[in-house]
């Protein structure tokens, strides 16, 4: 469990509030509507109304204490930059700051934050490789051309094993795990036999997996 300090409740920083209770995290939240703290109270540990751009506010709230601190600001960058560079001049540990253009992403880097998160940036690059394919069904980039995808197993592929195909060896891509009416079989060896009704969780080069499934 850690303690984080989640800065701006707009609709991203709402679903990042009631994910990281879902993970078990204290919370604390903050942001200047008092309409947004109202409702972020069921998802959070504790809340407060303030202008996270001054000082005084965020030196009240011992920046230094959180494990994380996520600015999720995205409606006034200005703001985002400024509250970024205070937390950190106030010794907060680790700062992750939202931004949705790479400009805004340069600006936040040289002023403190040592993450950045694209959420539109991030969701559209999903939507259009998830939907994109018939086949496809979940799809995670791990960066420098890698990623994890959960895809259907090819018809022919039905009635043979993992070793007789040589997936590794012919495509440098690892089957991670099976699925099967949502059950998960992580024990994948050369001898796991194919059913045709799997999805299989892969790992590799993006392209690898796109030559090895024809998507």
């Amino acid at each position: 469990m850690k303690s984080i300090l989640l800065i701006g409740l707009g609709r991203f920083g709402r679903h990042t509030a009631i994910r990281l209770q879902e993970l078990g995290h204290e919370v604390m939240a903050v942001d200047r509507q008092e309409g947004r703290v109202e409702a972020a109270l069921p998802y959070v540990t504790s809340a407060l109304i303030g202008d996270s751009t001054r000082q005084d506010f965020l030196d009240s709230l011992g920046v230094g204490n959180y494990d994380l601190c996520i600015v999720t600001i995205g409606d006034d960058f200005q703001s985002s930059l400024e509250t970024t560079s205070l937390l950190k001049e106030l010794g907060a540990r680790r700062v992750v700051a939202r931004a949705s253009r790479d400009v805004h992403a340069k600006f936040l880097l040289r002023n403190g934050a040592d993450e950045i998160v694209y959420p539109e940036k991030q969701m559209a690059e999903w939507t259009a490789t998830r939907y994109s394919s018939d086949h496809l069904f979940d799809y995670f980039s791990m960066g420098d051309g890698y990623a994890i995808m959960e895809i259907e197993v090819p018809k022919d592929w039905s009635g043979r094993t993992v070793g007789e195909l040589d997936i590794r060896n012919r495509y440098k891509i690892n089957i991670m795990a099976a699925k099967t009416d949502g059950r998960l079989n992580m024990q994948i060896s050369n001898v796991t036999m194919f059913t045709g009704h799997e999805t299989l969780l892969v790992l590799g080069k993006g392209a690898d997996i796109q030559r090895c499934f024809h998507i």
